[in-house]
């Protein structure tokens, strides 16, 4: 001990501390200490702990001693637990994982985070094990009880006493306290190859003091919260299973007793949201019997019943969530109970901020708690993802805290703010559209500043403004948004949402008696029969809404409505009876200068002609369509229209021109569908032209649109089925 005892006389002589008032500080006589500084007594852990603290010495004196100490002779040890039985997928985040453990690796921590059930225990366990020939001096793990329901979490001071333990060393060599332990542990571990699975932390407070200070050893921790505060680790946030990894998660726990219909095990599946703990108790439940996937699906299916089917009385996904919401401090916590209140999807900033009533920037930091603790993820433009089975936790046990008064208002501000955000978001999409409302409140800020921003935002955020829909049902917001959202849903071929938002509008203006709002609704409920192809459907809408308009005195809305009305008669083969009311629509439109419906009727009069034969008639009408347009995606529908009528009247080279300039415009306007049109028109004008090569490339670039071209509506969609029907015979009109 020669080595110590020089070093603790030259530490103490800079500080210019003589042995006795050194003594008088750490509590030993002056003669044992004489004894130690010239190397004929030997110190104890105790003694070094508190001259490292007299001294300020960083645990420098602590750390000889424990490299003096005698070698451990104990072989390496292994005391990580066994891998699950039926643990599956996680291929990357293992490989992942196991580059970090790595000799290359510079991080001495490896954080594993993700939500209550995701699996982060199983994976550091199967990580833990296959690294554990790379640290030949012991892989060793601690249950830190960060988040163990009743459990008092574990102290650093606490676990570094076990970890010596395990690492042999003797009882009466640990200092008692949790400072002299850390430090003695990091000594230990300074020049050997250990690897430390520390389970549920809870803080990086638990963590922080564990870590090695050599270049050998490494931490793997778990943690249901992200410990953004470990700034110098490695964090690994685990996720869901995917949908193959999850299937296979729940035959190989459920064996024998899964269902046989995989279509059946993959939506269980999805309704649990991929959580492995959720696809562990639901295969649980068929291996234990009496289910069948119809009737365990349903019950999945009811939000009533969807976290009991979750539960086997000992595991719960509800239980496991409990625990870190309970963790939550209060604001968090009230946001939780919001969000429960926004429909499914994703959810803005802004809107968090709206329903909360606060201001800009306001719940960014109990939006980073929810973040953090993976009740919610976050990403860098501020958006919000809410796992589907944290959100009906939210409306079980965080919602009810909120006052009734409390959600009214929330829900009203939530609404206002997705009206006036959908309104100016049209605006831009569509300036020249008529719109009868125009009085929505414009937010203070708008997450776009352009058509394409606008319509990356309504692809991103739709299913909110579906939901608002439903959220104001009983007043006339609920219309004024369907109506507002008809124009995106047409340019996306959304039909389903388009469809059930009108329904829903639908009933609240008949409710309220509010005749012109009815017609309006009914006529575009019509357009989307139309565009689905059931043109009968959508005749029967456009007949009542020319009711409803004329009941409510609304003479342009009539108009708009024979204009339907003869473009789903087109459709149903009556060309002679659209043409008359396109043309009775013609005439009430270039007197009212509403320029873009006469544009429409130009069309549906061109289309109308060209079934009926009259290619002169057809082309004057489709030209002056073409030279109407005011938006791109109008250009490309009137120059698709050229295309069709010189298609029809056999003038292929002019056909071929229309439809390559409308494929070009349609690119550039990031319109999907009309460009998967325009090549349709090229491919079947290259089969026209024999040259079956040209067209089957055509045919599959429109393909892989994935917009298929409606042949009931579509004159291109039929035109291509006649051809590869019957090749001997150009199509009809």
């Amino acid at each position: 001990m020669t080595e110590f005892g020089a070093r603790l006389r030259r530490l103490r002589e800079s500080r210019g501390m003589s042995l006795a008032a050194l003594a008088g500080e750490v509590h030993f006589t002056k003669g044992y200490l004489s004894k130690i500084e010239n190397g004929r007594s030997r110190p104890n852990p105790s003694l070094a702990q508190s001259c490292d603290r007299v001294l300020g010495a960083g645990g420098e004196l602590l750390g000889m001693l424990a490299e003096d100490a005698e070698p451990d002779h104990r072989p390496p040890t292994c005391l990580i637990p066994p891998p699950e039985l039926h643990f599956t997928g996680r291929a990357a985040e293992l490989s992942t994982v196991a580059s970090m453990l790595g000799p290359q690796s510079t991080a001495r921590i490896c954080v594993i985070s993700g939500l209550a059930g995701a699996g982060k225990t199983a994976l550091a366990v199967r990580a833990a094990r296959a690294a554990r020939d790379d640290f030949p001096d012991g892989c060793l793990a601690v249950d830190l009880r960060g988040h163990t329901p009743g459990a008092e979490q574990a102290g650093a001071g606490e676990v570094a006493g076990r970890l010596l333990g395990m690492l042999g060393v003797e009882a009466g060599r640990v200092p008692g306290d949790a400072e002299g332990r850390t430090a003695l542990l990091r000594a230990v571990l300074r020049d050997r190859k250990v690897l430390l699975l520390l389970d549920n932390a809870r803080t990086a407070a638990q963590v922080r003091p564990l870590a090695p200070d050599g270049s050998g050893s490494r931490v793997l921790v778990t943690s249901r919260t992200r410990l953004p505060a470990l700034d110098d680790a490695w964090h690994l946030p685990l996720g869901m299973l995917s949908e193959a990894e999850a299937v296979l998660l729940f035959r190989a726990v459920a064996g024998s007793s899964a269902p046989d219909d995989h279509a059946a095990v993959a939506e269980i599946t999805r309704r649990c949201g991929r959580l492995p703990l959720a696809v562990r108790i639901a295969a649980a439940r068929f291996a234990a019997g009496g289910w069948t996937a119809e009737r365990f699906l349903a019950r999945l299916t009811r939000e009533s019943t969807l976290l009991g089917a979750l539960d086997d009385g000992e595991r719960g996904v509800a239980t496991a969530f409990a625990v870190t919401h309970d963790d939550l401090p209060d604001e968090p916590r009230r946001l939780l109970g919001l969000l429960a209140l926004h429909p499914a999807g994703v959810v803005s900033t802004a809107a968090v901020e709206a329903m909360g009533g606060v201001g800009e920037g306001e719940a960014d930091a109990a939006l980073d708690r929810l973040h953090d603790a993976h009740l919610v993820t976050r990403d860098e433009d501020g958006d919000l993802r809410v796992h589907d089975l944290v959100r009906a936790f939210a409306v079980r046990h965080a919602l009810p805290a909120l006052a009734p008064a409390v959600r009214a208002a929330a829900t009203d501000r939530l609404v206002d703010l997705l009206l006036g955000t959908v309104h100016a978001a049209d605006e831009l999409l569509d300036p020249h559209r008529y719109r009868t409302d125009s009085d929505a409140a414009r937010p203070a800020r708008l997450p776009f500043c352009d058509a394409d921003t606008a319509l990356a935002w309504l692809r991103a955020h739709w299913p909110a403004a579906v939901g608002a829909v439903e959220l104001a049902a009983g007043d006339r917001r609920s219309w004024r948004l369907a109506l507002l959202l008809r124009a995106f849903f047409f340019h996306d071929k959304l039909f389903a949402p388009w469809i059930a938002t009108h329904q829903v509008a639908l009933t609240a203006a008949r409710d309220l008696g509010d005749q012109a709002a009815t017609g309006r609704l009914l006529n575009n409920l019509g357009m989307a029969h139309v565009e689905q192809g059931d043109a009968d459907t959508a005749a029967e809408c456009h007949r009542a809404a020319r009711t409803a308009f004329a009941e409510a005195a609304d003479h342009n809305g009539e108009v708009d409505a024979l204009s339907s009305l003869a473009w789903a008669n087109l459709y149903r083969g009556d060309a002679a009876s659209a043409a008359r009311d396109l043309e009775a629509t013609l005439t009430a439109t270039r007197r009212t200068g509403r320029t873009r419906n006469t544009m429409i009727a130009l069309r549906g009069l061109a289309l109308a002609h060209t079934a009926l034969g009259d290619t002169d008639q057809a082309l004057t009408h489709a030209s002056e369509a073409h030279e109407l347009a005011q938006q791109p995606v109008d250009a490309v529908m009137g120059l698709t229209c050229l295309a069709w009528v010189h298609y029809n009247a056999n003038t292929l080279d002019a056909a071929h021109d229309h439809y390559r300039r409308a494929a070009e415009l349609a690119e550039l306007a990031g319109s999907h569908y009309e460009r998967a049109r325009a090549l349709t028109g090229l491919a079947n004008t290259a089969a026209r032209r024999d040259d079956p090569d040209s067209a089957r490339a055509l045919w599959s670039a429109a393909d892989e649109i994935g917009l298929p071209v409606n042949r009931v509506v579509v004159g291109e969609g039929r035109a291509r089925h006649l051809l590869n029907t019957n090749n001997d015979q150009p199509p009809p009109p």
